[in-house]
């Protein structure tokens, strides 16, 4: 049945409405963040201005963030990484074996609110003495992107036919050989999706940086404070340094959306 005319401007209406909500504040961002502090505060110069290229260079060169970049890349990269090798052989673990109290483990985990965890983490790291140190941020961004990678990982291995692997094991091989052989290459895609969701967590995370981290292995979310001063803020900068946090991630997003998506409902449409 044809949406009426009535219908169809409120639903373009709304749309409209809702996406300028969800772009204004991002366009704000990169806007300002090609404007001297002055033009930020003129009212005037909202859109009428000179840009300037000179809160990207005190980002890039001054505030050193090309160390700060490559800090987000190794600790979301290797905390997706262990967490892939870790989540998806225990997410098919309990998905063939029905280890229901394993689940409710990971689901009480994803429940878990991480910040509630910062103060005993802190506690005990420190006794470690490893407050401050790479392996600290890993293990804590670990926390949850495991939990997450299980969670996707369930679903996906739940709607694939448990016959194949059942004809596998007929021919002769093991319950690790029919996974690795059958099961695996089947959910590339559901691996795909939750790698991509693990890494954005670990990159735009900015509580377990802040109170974790140290000046050598500070990301680039909490470099950003650098910016937020006593007395005042560069806002400029500020800006310009939340572009180069946000860009990258909202490139990826725009590049995989599509496999993300078909990998989130591809375990609730097989089988």
């Amino acid at each position: 049945m044809k949406p009426s005319k009535p219908f169809r401007v409120f639903r373009t209406s709304a749309l409209v409405v809702v996406v300028f909500a969800l772009m204004a504040p991002l366009l704000w961002m990169i806007t300002a963040s090609f404007k001297t502090n002055v033009d930020i505060y003129d009212t005037a110069k909202a859109f009428t201005f000179t840009p300037s290229l000179k809160n990207y260079e005190t980002v890039l060169q001054q505030a050193n963030y090309l160390e700060f970049i490559g800090n987000s890349l190794w600790v979301a990269f290797a905390a997706t990484t262990l967490s892939l090798l870790l989540g998806v052989p225990a997410a098919y673990s309990m998905s063939r074996f029905s280890m229901k109290k394993s689940a409710l483990v990971v689901l009480m985990a994803r429940v878990i609110p991480g910040v509630s965890l910062l103060v005993p983490w802190y506690y005990v790291f420190s006794n470690l003495k490893m407050v401050g140190g790479f392996t600290v941020l890993i293990l804590s961004h670990m926390f949850v992107s495991l939990p997450l990678i299980v969670y996707i990982m369930m679903g996906y291995f739940d709607g694939l036919p448990a016959e194949l692997e059942e004809a596998a094991l007929v021919d002769g091989l093991t319950h690790i050989g029919a996974f690795r052989r059958i099961t695996l290459p089947l959910s590339v895609p559901g691996v795909a999706t939750a790698g991509i969701l693990s890494f954005i967590f670990s990159w735009n995370n900015f509580m377990f940086a802040l109170v974790l981290s140290g000046s050598d292995t500070k990301t680039l979310p909490v470099a950003i404070f650098d910016f937020v001063g006593y007395a005042s803020i560069d806002w400029g900068g500020l800006m310009a340094a939340a572009t180069v946090v946000t860009l990258p991630i909202m490139l990826i997003a725009l590049f995989v959306q599509k496999y993300v998506v078909s990998g989130l409902t591809a375990g609730a449409t097989k089988g």
